[in-house]
């Protein structure tokens, strides 16, 4: 990622030059580098803004892989003047990258990346944060949900100050109405220390909102594949950290007849173990469950 007007620069030394059939850029942000092209006076009808939308916490040349962008989706932000060529052009890019091709508006797509990427990122950080002087006591108990909340903060941060500085203002809007929240629920903690029982009653109802606003959020996430949503239930199986675990348990899953939908790994504190989850459908749990036991696996209820 890269400010809007760095990206445009390029694009236009380019475009001036006439390098190429068409133009594309892969930048996080959309708007603002067409409206910097616009404003150079170039013509745009060579020219398309793409994002492909799959990444790590590392960046740079060392942290790519042949698959990065396989199955994940990459936005084409096409306007009515953008060429039919270019736009093909742009098509075969993600079919030859094995990537899922997404068409949007380009300022939708910085308010729908502000909401879904930039904002959950600054979030994640000022989570992580609070753990840089904590007692390392408390900070020995972390769980796979405080690692599931920080794992993106391990992000460059120079990387993200080019991303942030392309698209502030949505992302200040969204951290606006975070903000809003979090006052909502310091409130309504702290009438929960209160000795009213009204306030008590007022303070509860107020984190419980909050918490069912978050399911009803989270539910909208899409599940495999980018389809709906699905339940899955979890088989939960202490391991040792030895070679060959996971393999055990995947041809043990397989020789029941039983596909893991997904996978999750929780590591033991001070000790060479751990508890992997295993998410499977509802009716496929119990047979799971069964063949496991026989086969010798310690399930956690």
């Amino acid at each position: 990622a890269a400010p809007p007007a760095h990206v445009a620069s390029v694009l236009a030394d380019a475009m001036r030059r006439e390098a190429a059939r068409g133009y594309v850029d892969v930048a996080s942000v959309k708007g603002g580098p067409r409206r910097e092209l616009q404003s150079l006076g170039l013509d745009l009808t060579r020219y398309i803004g793409t994002h492909p939308m799959s990444g790590r916490e590392k960046s740079g040349p060392l942290a790519a892989t042949g698959d990065l962008f396989e199955g994940r989706p990459w936005v084409l932000t096409p306007t009515r003047d953008t060429d039919t060529e270019v736009l093909n052009l742009a098509l075969e890019l993600v079919s030859h990258c094995r990537a899922v091709p997404v068409v949007m508006d380009a300022d939708a797509h910085d308010r729908a990346v502000a909401l879904v990427s930039h904002m959950p990122h600054l979030v994640s950080s000022m989570v992580a944060a609070r753990l840089e002087h904590a007692e390392e006591a408390a900070v020995r108990l972390c769980g796979q949900g405080i690692r599931d909340v920080t794992r993106i903060a391990a992000s460059d941060p120079r990387m993200w100050i080019d991303i942030l500085s392309a698209n502030p203002g949505p992302v200040a809007d969204l951290l606006s109405d975070v903000a809003t929240d979090l006052d909502e629920a310091v409130r309504a903690l702290r009438a929960l220390q209160s000795s009213d029982e009204s306030k008590r009653r007022e303070g509860s109802a107020g984190i419980e909102g909050m918490l069912r606003r978050g399911n009803a959020g989270q539910v909208r996430v899409p599940g495999k594949h980018g389809s709906a949503p699905r339940t899955y239930e979890v088989v939960a199986v202490l391991i040792d950290d030895q070679p060959g675990q996971l393999a055990r348990i995947f041809a043990d899953a397989g020789m029941a007849g039983v596909n893991i939908e997904d996978v999750r790994i929780e590591h033991a504190t001070g000790q060479q173990a751990g508890l992997v989850q295993l998410m499977v459908e509802p009716k496929a749990a119990p047979v799971l469950t069964a063949a496991l036991r026989e086969r010798g696996w310690a399930i956690r209820q």
